[in-house]
């Protein structure tokens, strides 16, 4: 188990999804003539105006809302995971660490770890806080994922991300107990340089890439914490699709009830680094002291991230200092499969 010297919570959190949403149906209808089925119901699209920076920046300004009273310029790091940055070189995390007014006494830099890219750079700040160099530290997972015309993963590859502020646990809204992560090298997804989209391997993908990973993390966190999935609340895994979720929470013993609050795959697709981050984002707009939530990040390549947090009672007064995840949600407007392949940039003159 992974935990730090000295105790480090979340001080604030934010989410932001784009309002643009394609229903499966759409995709159905273009590649299988409407026979093919639909895994998601609809998912997140970018806007022509919004990357990877713009969805970071607003779920960094919407958790800086909810710290309160910290000023950006004590935040020590701005860490960004994401397996689409805009800039094949140039980090994003200085332009986030920019708008926000971290810079320029601040460390910044990318994370990549497919989509556990986020959890992976919250456990290191995990680090950063806890071992004093820092007393605040800022991590975001963000993706505006792509697929290829026509493949499965173009039904739910969506928009979206979330951020999170890390500091000492007396200001925090939400206590890590401990983390605990589990990788090996399999290759279940995978791009190469130069390649526009992304490659997998099917239904290796699910075993033993996804729900051995899950349930290895989460299985070695509850046992080095003495913990069984009653003790918790709410659950939130990596969503890629709506099955495996609901599928590995049986498997470790979780309820659909723990589940439910932090299920968004079907409303905005797999939002890959942003998946179980936002997920936790949607769980703290509901959860109340007390309570305590798991969260198992998956990343193809392959790891996975267990997190356990305590909710406190400083909750309660933060939740409605921002927007939360469901009215992002709820703000939706429908586009076509021909605006989203605009919008998406697919059309290659």
């Amino acid at each position: 188990m992974l935990k730090p010297d000295r105790p480090v919570g979340i001080v604030g959190y934010g989410a932001y999804i784009p309002r643009y949403r394609l229903p499966a149906t759409e995709v159905d209808r273009i590649w299988t003539n409407g026979q093919g089925g639909t895994p998601v119901r609809e998912k997140a699209v970018a806007g022509p105006d919004e990357d990877v920076v713009t969805i970071s920046i607003e779920a960094a300004r919407n958790a800086l809302a909810r710290a309160g009273e910290v000023r950006p310029s004590l935040i020590r790091a701005v860490w960004v995971g994401s397996e689409s940055h805009p800039y094949a070189v140039k980090p994003t995390s200085t332009i986030v660490a920019e708008a926000i007014g971290a810079t320029p006494y601040t460390q910044a830099g990318d994370w990549e770890f497919a989509c556990k890219a986020g959890t992976e750079a919250f456990q290191a700040a995990l680090g950063f806080v806890g071992s004093g160099m820092a007393r605040y530290a800022l991590v975001v997972g963000a993706d505006t994922a792509q697929a290829r015309p026509g493949d499965d993963l173009e039904y739910t590859a969506g928009a979206g991300g979330a951020a999170y502020l890390l500091g000492p646990a007396e200001e925090s809204l939400a206590v890590v107990e401990g983390s605990c992560s589990y990788v090996t090298d399999t290759p279940d997804f995978w791009r190469r340089a130069y390649q526009r989209y992304p490659s997998h391997g099917g239904r290796f993908t699910g075993q033993p890439a996804y729900f051995k990973h899950i349930v290895a993390a989460a299985q070695g966190l509850m046992a080095a914490l003495d913990r069984q999935p009653s003790d918790y609340t709410y659950v939130v895994f990596h969503q890629p699709n709506v099955k495996f979720p609901q599928t590995v929470g049986k498997q470790l013993g979780f309820t659909s009830q723990q589940l439910a609050p932090g299920m968004l795959c079907n409303e905005i697709g797999n939002t890959y680094a942003g998946s179980s981050l936002l997920g936790l984002t949607a769980v703290l707009d509901v959860a109340a002291p007390g309570e305590r939530v798991l969260l198992v990040s998956y990343g193809s390549g392959a790891g996975s991230d267990a997190i356990s947090l305590l909710i406190t009672g400083a909750i309660t007064e933060r939740q409605g200092r921002a927007p939360r995840t469901r009215d992002y949600i709820a703000r939706r407007v429908e586009i076509d499969y021909a605006t989203y392949v605009r919008y998406a940039g697919k059309l290659i003159m």
